[in-house]
């Protein structure tokens, strides 16, 4: 695993051990086995966007904190350059930039997220988290999946939904998709 994975699991442990909570509490509050919970803070795989949305939460701390190791420090607005958000690799298929990493107290969390097409395979892993998710595809076309409900969005389609419900995405057209999300 990277570099930055490592870091990002050293981070998520001493937030557990700092708040005094055990692997198998937290593991049960975020919904995973405690077996999956101990890969994600030893560094061996890779940890959910979703997951760690929900850890920020748990302990009350911002997604950029987490990511960057660093406090959001801005109060008034957030200016981001094109190609400027924090970059986060967070699978082989999805890479996301956060856009407003260094604004304090964020009510929603906006994210550009490119979604590389994987040839040959239908199969899609399933993500949910609190709250609800905005999508807006400014590129290519993508195929998700919310419950047993498969839905295709198309440059300009815009999806509001329940982000609790289990919820996947994949490109279509052997060609990556990009979208503008927002969770809230």
């Amino acid at each position: 695993m990277t570099g930055e994975i490592r870091e990002i699991a050293e981070r998520i442990k001493e937030l557990r051990e700092i708040a005094g909570v055990t692997v198998e509490s937290l593991a049960e509050q975020l919904g995973i086995d405690a077996g999956t919970y101990r890969e994600y803070e030893s560094g061996a795989c890779d940890i959910p966007v979703s997951v760690l949305y929900e850890i920020a939460g748990r302990f009350s701390v911002e997604l950029t904190e987490i990511l960057t190791g660093e406090k959001p420090r801005l109060h008034t607005y957030s200016l981001v350059r094109r190609g400027s958000g924090v970059e986060i690799q967070r699978s082989h298929h999805y890479d996301y930039q956060s856009l407003a990493p260094n604004f304090v107290h964020k009510r929603m969390e906006p994210m550009l997220v490119t979604v590389e097409p994987k040839p040959g395979d239908s199969s899609r892993e399933t993500n949910s988290h609190p709250g609800q998710e905005f999508d807006y595809v400014i590129s290519g076309s993508l195929a998700v999946t919310i419950d047993d409900h498969e839905l295709i969005l198309s440059e300009g389609d815009a999806l509001y939904f329940d982000s609790n419900h289990p919820h996947s995405m994949r490109a279509l057209n052997d060609r990556p998709a990009q979208f503008l999300a927002i969770i809230l």
